[in-house]
């Protein structure tokens, strides 16, 4: 997966890098500056361009930064030394609310499936987990874990990325059919939740797999997909009577559009539709915000299930 090798060198736009690698432009332009990488090209209206070996180093760095790592001590580092830092610091972290996660034997038997393009097989063996476990064990003690097995494999140079594009694939795939399968509930005391992330969040396999968990607990899911404009979801939330918006950030999602997209958020929606958020960046710890209710696991999505309702049988009381 050395892009040296590719044939035909290419050069991506910074937008066209921004969904690849999930880091956004922002931070792009600053560690350019800040760190002297990446260093784009221009074309022949003067915008940015990155050439493929560059970008394939990006995904390595967001890799890294998802596992703890911070862009000030790893940005800068060679391609070499930062797979030598996968390889030697990346290993299985289960998070806290997966404490009874798939043994990391089964979960290295797909990763195998997925490196001899076995893809097949690997749906075969995920379907067969899935109707065995049902989707909440699914998504909670296989799907988590494994994804990131998945991401620690690939930033050790051990899954190419087009490995890694049929994994997503192939486990989207299973939870979107099992969604389908979920029979609907009764009309009545069962909240309708807008899914989706703000435009610089590119990755939507942790979205789906909260939705699966919300549709579980009763909820009536509309999902928008990845990316979508503040003054969209607000819109949206609207138009589908959307009781919460429910919105993912990673890792690398800058502090400030994260807060300042939130705020926004809050003044667009009327104040009966709450607010969820969930995932790894830092400041849904460091800052609470008004209205804004932080998921800290998938354990806890019953919870704000539950106390919604319970808020909405007060309310109707």
């Amino acid at each position: 997966m050395n892009s040296c090798n590719d044939p035909l060198p290419m050069a991506l736009s910074i937008a066209a890098v921004e969904r690849d690698t999930g880091i956004g432009k922002d931070t792009l332009r600053v560690w350019e500056r800040r760190y002297g990488f990446p260093q784009p090209g221009r074309d022949a209206h003067g915008e940015r361009t990155y050439p493929t070996a560059q970008v394939e180093k990006l995904r390595v760095i967001k890799r890294l930064m998802d596992q703890g790592h911070r862009p000030g001590r790893i940005v800068a580092q060679s391609m070499e030394a930062l797979r030598h830092l996968s390889r030697g610091e990346a290993s299985l972290q289960p998070s806290q609310d997966t404490p009874h996660v798939q043994g990391q034997a089964d979960l290295m038997a797909y990763v195998a499936m997925l490196q001899t393009q076995d893809h097949e097989g690997l749906r075969r063996e995920l379907l067969k987990t899935l109707s065995k476990d049902g989707l909440q064990r699914f998504v909670v003690e296989v799907v988590a874990p494994l994804t990131a097995m998945v991401g620690d494999t690939w930033a050790r140079g051990d899954l190419a990325i087009h490995e890694e594009h049929l994994y997503t694939e192939c486990v989207s795939s299973l939870m979107r059919q099992a969604i389908l399968a979920i029979p609907k509930p009764a009309n009545g005391g069962q909240p309708t939740v807008l899914l989706t992330t703000f435009p610089q969040e590119a990755h939507g396999l942790g979205l789906q797999m909260v939705e699966s968990l919300l549709t579980l607990q009763g909820c009536r899911c509309v999902s928008l997909g990845t990316q979508t404009p503040v003054h969209d979801i607000a819109q949206a939330a609207m138009a589908h009577r959307a009781d919460v918006v429910a919105l993912s950030f990673s890792v690398n999602m800058n502090a400030n559009h994260v807060v300042a997209g939130l705020a926004e958020l809050n003044l667009l929606l009327p104040t009966s539709i709450a607010l969820w958020v969930g995932g790894q960046a830092p400041v849904l710890r460091r800052r609470p915000m008004e209205r804004v209710r932080v998921l800290h696991d998938l354990t806890s999505i019953a919870d704000a299930v539950h106390d919604w309702r319970r808020l909405e049988s007060h309310h109707h009381g």
